[in-house]
């Protein structure tokens, strides 16, 4: 028989807004996965628990929504309305009226990566009124902005909730299980001074000074409370760490009669420890193809002319979870490419930046004129989307990584056919609160041939008007 499980998950997140202005918490994402369905795993893989009751408050109605009956997943989820906030301890209160056996909570805005939480099987099986997880730390803060844990062997004897100055090394973390007695201690229960919420802990305080059998599972692993733009940050960094080496890397070359450069880009990027590089040829009518396939790259034909075109071809046809994009005219160069992948473990996407002299070599694109156009457009994104807290000098730079479910995620918003594409991903992702930053790369002389898009002032003009265009479009919420 499966166990039961209840996860809060009505918190409003005030300290990450805006992020929560329009969805909860709980529903922010790590690596294009809210918060909430990494804890739905965890129970159903970890503590065996099949039926699920989620406690939902402000924007409930996106987590129905998203997760629906559970099925999906393998679960039976059963939501419950928390109509305003009163803690955590009476979002539990709210399970009585569904759960008659002993039960796993899981606060549904925390992260918990490679945890040992299965082991917390063997003291379910026991005679307890409630089990905490701890984690033993030297962060102090931590335990100040959670609860502090007081023990005799793995008794625990009292907790305190946020303490300012903890006497134990002890973190307290959102992970408990409960045996119905809990019900009829919140039921009792006053709100506290500290947040006039009924506060959990106190419930698990007094239960453990009055009825006993309040017990400490020592949890190992990743964890952390999500409270805090740094926090996600935090935890999207060290998931995408823990998993990097599982990920395949593609190269995605639009090209378009790049004979004179093609080979000598691949030769360069095949030097670099990638998956596969894909070259799309968009109608060329000399020896690009050709010399592409003899190279060993995998050429994709895109019959839709222009750079946009291309792009989105080069990215659906990808097969790596992690997209680098560079340009065949060999202007950018692979040694690049390993920091822009390293970023990724922080973002959803990288975008280089072209604006800084010293990276600028000589006979490269990149006069006073394009570097101030260049530099104009991307403060103006910048200025915008100002809530995105978003940093810009470079909109025009072909040189970027991003995951796969990153370009999935805005794909069906992409309608640029051509060169302001580039500042329309840029766009879409900030839109979709999406992590863009911008590190600077090399910028080389091409090999061969002109630019299609800034080979002469006249193009210049045209392709910055034709970004703007794009650039107040988007933020008029226009297709």
């Amino acid at each position: 028989m499966s166990n039961v499980a209840l996860i809060p998950a009505a918190g409003r997140g005030l300290r990450m807004y805006p992020m929560t202005e329009r969805k909860p918490k709980a529903m922010l994402t790590i690596h294009g996965k809210p918060l909430l369905q990494y804890n739905l795993e965890l129970l159903k893989t970890n503590l065996d628990c099949k039926t699920i009751h989620i406690v939902t408050g402000k924007h409930g109605d996106q987590v129905r929504s998203y997760f629906e009956d559970g099925s999906s997943l393998g679960l039976e989820i059963n939501y419950i309305t928390q109509e305003y906030p009163r803690g955590i301890g009476h979002a539990i209160g709210l399970g009585e009226e569904y759960i008659d056996s002993p039960f796993f909570v899981i606060l549904g805005d925390e992260m918990y990566i490679n945890t040992n939480h299965n082991e917390m099987l063997s003291l379910f099986s026991r005679d307890f009124n409630a089990i905490c997880a701890v984690q033993k730390t030297m962060d102090m803060k931590a335990i100040s902005q959670n609860y502090a844990v007081c023990l005799e062997g793995d008794r625990i004897l009292s907790l305190t909730e946020k303490p300012v100055s903890p006497r134990t090394d002890l973190l307290g973390v959102g992970t408990y299980a409960f045996s119905p007695v809990v019900f009829d201690y919140i039921r009792k229960a006053s709100p506290s001074s500290l947040r006039n919420e009924i506060e959990i802990t106190d419930i698990i305080d007094i239960l453990a000074r009055q009825e006993s059998k309040v017990y400490a599972f020592f949890l190992r692993g990743f964890y952390t409370n999500i409270n805090t733009v740094r926090d996600l940050n935090r935890a999207t960094y060290q998931w995408r760490q823990s998993h990097f080496d599982s990920f395949d890397t593609s190269v995605v070359i639009p090209a378009y009669n790049e004979e004179e450069c093609i080979g000598n880009v691949i030769d360069d990027f095949s030097s670099q420890p990638v998956n596969e590089i894909i070259v799309i040829n968009n109608n060329s009518i000399d020896e690009t193809a050709a010399i592409a396939e003899k190279k060993g790259a995998r050429v994709v034909l895109e019959p839709q002319q222009g750079y946009g075109n291309a792009l989105k071809c080069g990215m659906e046809a990808a097969k790596g979870d992690i997209l680098v994009i560079t340009e065949a005219d060999a202007s950018f160069r692979s040694k690049d490419l390993l920091m822009i992948v390293d970023h990724l473990k922080d973002a959803d996407m990288v975008v280089g930046t072209r604006t800084f002299r010293e990276l600028v070599e000589p006979g490269a694109n990149m006069d006073w004129f394009l570097r101030w156009g260049n530099r104009a457009l991307a403060k103006l994104v910048e200025t915008l989307w100002w809530k995105k807290g978003a940093s810009f000098t470079d909109v025009g730079c072909t040189y970027r990584g991003l995951w796969k479910w990153t370009y999935a995620r805005i794909r069906d918003t992409l309608r640029d056919e051509g060169a302001a594409f580039s500042v329309e991903m840029m766009i879409e992702a900030l839109k979709a609160d999406m992590t863009v930053v911008e590190v600077a790369v090399t910028y080389g002389k091409r090999c061969g041939g002109e630019s299609k898009h800034s080979a002469g002032r006249t193009q210049n003009v045209k392709t910055g008007l034709r970004m703007f265009a794009v650039i107040i479009r988007k933020r008029l919420g226009l297709p």
